[in-house]
């Protein structure tokens, strides 16, 4: 059975608000969830791409905060 590791991608809105999917993967698969809105997707390439697309068009989540 495949270990299976989490991690998260976040982005903030306009109104100061954060939006944040999880990214949990389980060998090749990545199953995305959306604390927000409760979307979920599994995808086998380019999960945090996805994610922040995600953000972006559905939330209007662009601002990175790993960016000064």
């Amino acid at each position: 059975m495949p270990s299976t590791t989490t991690s998260k991608v976040s982005r903030w809105d306009q109104h100061g608000r954060e939006h944040v999917v999880h990214v949990q993967k389980a060998g090749v698969q990545r199953q995305l969830s959306c604390d927000t809105c409760g979307w979920s997707r599994k995808v086998q390439f380019l999960p945090w791409l996805k994610a922040e697309e995600h953000l972006a068009g559905e939330h209007q989540a662009t601002v990175d905060p790993s960016v000064p």
